[in-house]
């Protein structure tokens, strides 16, 4: 089979390289890529942001299979003109893509589907923002409306700082505070039938001990041994399928990945907000576990044959993930920084680096490219092993002003849950995300690189 990944984050480097270890694969194109995807795939130059050249690329390169990685080209309606041109895509439609590509939709789709979430008001003028902010009190939870790279989201206990962000977003979505742990799950569905894949959690805020602003996230773990038994099948029967049926019975099949940020509140399992894609970096851990090919379950969802699909396997122990920023992220990520050690934290038994935001300069070096630059990957027998690997590999590179959070998984690894599943849920956290609002993302202190 002959694929065409489309992307050039970690996020899209993590699928390029479980595809390439797909025996199914022979033939496997990625476009724009990145250096790290390069060792795996045939990289294209093209902006996808032009869907006529993205269409024109996959009829020349002519896939069994076109996978879209990030969400603005779903928006935008890639998915469509693929299938319009007769090309087989991984990927929803624009009108179903708006699940993320619009909160407000979101909302309405769950509300019709019976989907549980927070209590919420679509709010398009600073009148309308502060009357849903004295309606739902703090914490105050603000959401821009449309894509946002994964930081359009205010959680506060500052009014001023909330409406603020409401001013600045236009159209928000305001609503209730939903107070529990956080989980990522992921389902791969044909529009009719869905396949869950591992429940993990990541860790959105800058700084050790979720401080800080928030960012595209700073790590991510899987499998979550405190999870409840049954989540996934859970989440399955009350959550996806509801909005996969929704979403047909609307006229938009939802061909792709559907995932579903949820809170595990004391009333049980809420919707936080749906994407259109892999989520980043939580794929980086999930697509780590997983041990049935990827490409057929794919092409069978782009097909409308899941139902035939079978169970999916799991690599036993676990997957940490660890972002290494540059400089000056989330506001303003420093560039063109050489990058070394990548070879060395690679020789570290169970570790593997994927590159999320790289680039080669005129001289051939490696160098960082964007906000989060690469993604350390550590696997163990346990969360315990994986996290000691995906540290002690971090700690082999170097890049000059390169930092990352000190704590992804270590109160999981320790027996406890999480402290991104309960942060926000105290008055200091509170305090925190309001000096994150104030100082308009400044970032967490930079700090080289060390475990």
């Amino acid at each position: 089979m002959r694929v065409l990944l489309l992307g050039s984050g970690g996020r899209e480097h993590a699928l390029a390289r479980t595809l390439a270890a797909d025996n199914d694969v022979t033939d496997l194109h990625a476009a724009p890529g990145n250096p790290g995807i390069a060792a795996v795939a045939a990289t294209h130059h093209v902006d996808l942001a032009d869907i006529a050249a993205v269409t024109a690329l996959a009829r020349s390169t002519a896939p069994a299979l076109v996978v879209v990685g990030p969400e603005a080209p779903l928006v935008a309606g890639l998915g469509d003109a693929l299938r319009a041109a007769g090309i087989a895509c991984f990927g929803p439609g624009r009108r179903a893509a708006m699940l993320e590509g619009s909160k407000s939709f979101a909302k309405q789709v769950m509300m019709a589907a019976g989907i549980p979430t927070a209590r919420a008001r679509t709010c398009t003028s600073e009148d309308e923002a502060a009357a849903a902010l004295a309606e739902f009190g703090p914490p105050f939870v603000v959401k821009a409306d449309g894509l946002a790279a994964g930081k359009g989201v205010v959680v506060t206990g500052d009014r001023a700082a909330a409406l603020a962000h409401a001013r600045a977003a236009g159209t928000v979505v305001i609503e209730e505070f939903l107070d529990g742990p956080e989980v990522s799950l992921f389902a791969v569905t044909d529009g009719t039938t869905a396949v869950p894949l591992l429940p993990a959690q990541d860790f959105k805020r800058a700084g050790d001990g979720d401080s800080g602003p928030n960012t595209g996230g700073m790590g991510a773990y899987a499998p979550l041994g405190w999870a409840p038994p049954g989540l996934a099948t859970e989440v399955l029967a009350g959550v996806i399928q509801p909005a996969i049926d929704e979403m047909r019975r609307r006229g938009s099949p939802y061909r792709g990945l559907l995932y579903a940020g949820l809170s595990l509140t004391a009333g049980g399992v809420r919707v936080i907000e749906f994407n259109a894609r892999f989520g980043d970096p939580e794929s980086q851990v999930v697509l780590d576990r997983l041990a049935s090919p990827l490409a057929g379950l794919l092409a069978a969802a782009a097909a409308g044959s899941l139902a035939g699909a079978g169970p999916l396997r799991w690599a036993p122990g676990a997957t940490v993930t660890v972002v290494i920023a540059a400089e000056g992220y989330p506001a303003a990520p420093a560039k063109g920084d050489p990058i070394h050690g990548i070879d060395h934290a690679e020789r570290v038994p169970g570790a593997h680096v994927l590159h999320a935001g790289t680039a080669t300069d005129g001289a051939g070096r490696l160098v960082s490219a964007g906000g989060r630059v690469l993604n350390v990957v550590g696997t163990g027998p346990d969360l315990a092993a994986a996290r000691d690997v995906a540290y002690r590999a971090a700690g082999a590179i170097e890049m000059r002003g390169g930092w990352y959070r000190r704590d992804i998984a270590e109160a999981a690894a320790r027996g406890r849950l999480s402290p991104a599943a309960h942060a926000q849920t105290t008055p200091a956290a509170h305090a925190q995300a309001s000096r994150a609002t104030r100082d308009a993302g400044g970032g967490a202190p930079a700090s080289p690189p060390g475990p």
